[in-house]
């Protein structure tokens, strides 16, 4: 490792391997917007949580509402033009050392009249950009999940059985989990209920609307199993 690798692994706050093909002038940029700016506007924002466990690195034209629900870990990373709204019956928590990368949506409640449950992010875990959590019906991720770019989490539903028009029927709330190493690969929609096994693997593009068991792999529209990953 030479002394430019050392260097972003102190940045990143993660082991880097091998030596880092980057001019001095690149990680001194990159260091200042992903670190030196992004932790001014994190201390910016720790004061208006409700719990802060550490450095907190936010990006531009980040916009939280209701703050005082939310509750961060250490070394939290929240991407450029992010969005969360944190208003529900437990709020949201985000785990130690979870990225939350550019243009993520997070949402709690729709209408403040009628909370929704809430979101919890466990430790070590990334979600890609462009992703989507509706955290209506509760939405629980566990710890080392990936989320690949433009994943949707959709805990809630519109009721339509009965006459007339659908919005003025309500909806339906049961929950999303999302168990402990589990990956889910770019474009990947869960719908209201469903709870991704630990270690599961969901294929790129599929629509998830039962349950998919600890260390299956599932892909399709709707998602089905295709095989078991080996145990270890």
């Amino acid at each position: 490792m030479n002394a430019k690798a050392r260097w972003l692994a102190r940045l990143s706050g993660r082991p880097v391997e091998g030596s880092v093909d980057l001019g001095w002038a690149e990680l001194a940029g990159y260091a200042w917007q992903r670190g030196g700016m992004a932790r001014v506007r994190g201390a910016l924002l720790a004061a208006r949580l409700g719990a802060c466990g550490g450095r907190l690195f936010v990006g531009r034209r980040v916009r939280v509402l209701f703050p005082r629900r939310l509750r961060v870990g250490r070394g939290v990373q929240i991407g450029d033009d992010s969005y969360i709204s944190a208003f529900g019956r437990d709020g949201v928590e985000i785990g130690d050392r979870v990225s939350l990368r550019e243009h993520a949506w997070v949402q709690v409640t729709s209408r403040l009249d009628q909370p929704g449950a809430g979101l919890r992010i466990g430790e070590d875990t990334y979600i890609g950009p462009r992703s989507v959590l509706g955290a209506g019906g509760g939405i629980r991720i566990g710890r080392d999940v990936l989320f690949g770019a433009g994943v949707q989490l959709l805990a809630e539903n519109h009721a339509f059985d009965a006459g007339g028009p659908v919005a003025g029927q309500g909806v339906t709330r049961r929950g999303i989990v999302v168990e402990d190493g589990a990956w889910l690969g770019n474009g990947v929609i869960v719908l209201d209920g469903v709870t991704i096994g630990a270690g599961a693997v969901v294929g790129a593009g599929a629509i998830v609307t039962r349950d998919v068991p600890a260390r299956a792999v599932a892909a399709g529209n709707p998602a089905r199993v295709l095989r078991a990953r080996p145990d270890g």
